[in-house]
């Protein structure tokens, strides 16, 4: 089984890496913004 790359595979996998990494960046800075109000903290 070879694997077809081609520019509509490679744009595809960029899209989805940048969607997760949208995704754990956005959820860590709610994560971090969330544990900030619990404490107290402004």
């Amino acid at each position: 089984m070879s694997m077809f790359m081609d520019q509509y595979v490679l744009a595809g996998l960029a899209v989805v890496a940048m969607t997760i990494g949208f995704l754990v960046a956005f959820g860590t800075f709610v994560w971090k913004d969330a544990h900030k109000k619990k404490s107290g903290q402004p």
